[in-house]
């Protein structure tokens, strides 16, 4: 006899879905506007908790993420890579710019359960709340399908989409704390998806197919967090000039052909990680707060039509 499914857990409800959205009361004979996100001129995730990873390149996204959050008023940010070799750097950086906010580090497997449970763990234990989750750890490969073995494709999803997989499954349950400061659960899961994982041609079949899976992993993720104010997006980036696509810029910059970097999208130019980051904290703060199981493309308009070549238009 099959066992019983068990049955759904009732998830906390968010702030809107408890009280409602207030009304705003009128000028002269029409409504005020009504809005739930605060004054979107200054510190725009004022307090909030942040956990990043793959911080530690000087080239990532992650990293101008985390100053773009620092500068708009995070109470703390962990910085959390694999890889150790600058993330003190960057975290004195931080530190000097911006002395209010706590910086932390961590070095760990971003696709490591134990990990990722224990350093959203830490975030609870130290500050009693997790505002945002930026799952931005990845990797890329250049190979043909045909030339990837299984073990590399696998390590490929292990790395891009299982570290977001787990990235959701333990920032949701800390987000959903509530105490002195946050009456009500809420937060932002952001995975670093791609425009390879939208369409076609921009990647590697298993980099692709990882990214997709990114996309898929946040849009389900948001309906499972039905009404706990937890938003869940994908960011997708399109040719940034960060760690991963460094070797390409450098061959075009001593071939003199870095004009063409970019060609392909309607802006005629590669993209900067403060471009994508800027993005990430638009989605991370309460301004997006109707934002929610999205994958937004940052390509400067490469998957908004077919690829043509400059100057053969007809």
């Amino acid at each position: 006899m099959p066992a019983m499914a068990k049955p759904k857990q009732q998830q906390p409800l968010s702030k809107e879905l408890s009280e409602g959205i207030p009304d705003a009361g009128t000028f002269e004979d029409i409504p005020r506007i009504k809005t739930v996100a605060g004054d979107s001129v200054g510190q725009r995730v004022q307090s909030k908790v942040i956990i990043i990873t793959g911080c530690n390149s000087p080239l990532g996204i992650g990293r101008a993420s985390a100053h773009q959050f620092a500068r708009n008023g995070a109470r703390a940010i962990y910085l959390c890579d694999f890889t150790s070799t600058h993330l003190a750097v960057h975290a004195r950086e931080l530190t000097s710019l911006y002395p209010t906010v706590s910086i932390h580090t961590r070095v760990f497997d971003a696709a490591d359960e134990a990990s990722v449970a224990t350093v959203c763990a830490s975030a609870l234990d130290t500050y009693g709340r997790l505002d945002v989750f930026f799952a931005n750890a990845g990797t890329s490969s250049a190979k043909l399908f045909w030339d990837e073995d299984s073990a590399g494709f696998m390590q490929m999803l292990r790395v891009n989409t299982l570290s977001v997989f787990l990235a959701a499954k333990y920032a949701s349950r800390a987000m959903l704390r509530t105490g002195a400061g946050k009456a009500y659960p809420g937060g932002a899961i952001i995975g670093t998806a791609s425009v390879a994982g939208l369409r076609s041609n921009a990647g590697p079949s298993d980099y692709s197919a990882s990214k997709a899976a990114v996309v898929s992993l946040m849009q389900t993720c948001a309906y499972q967090l039905a009404g706990t104010g937890i938003r869940c997006n994908a960011v997708c980036p399109g040719l940034i000039e960060t760690g991963m696509t460094a070797a390409t810029y450098e061959a075009a910059r001593k071939r003199g052909s870095e004009a063409k970097i970019g060609q392909l999208n309607p802006l005629r130019r590669g993209g900067l990680p403060d471009e994508i980051a800027r993005v990430v904290l638009f989605l991370g703060s309460d301004e997006a707060s109707y934002v929610n199981g999205q994958a937004w493309a940052v390509d400067a308009g490469l998957s908004a039509g077919h690829p043509f070549v400059p100057g053969k238009l007809a």
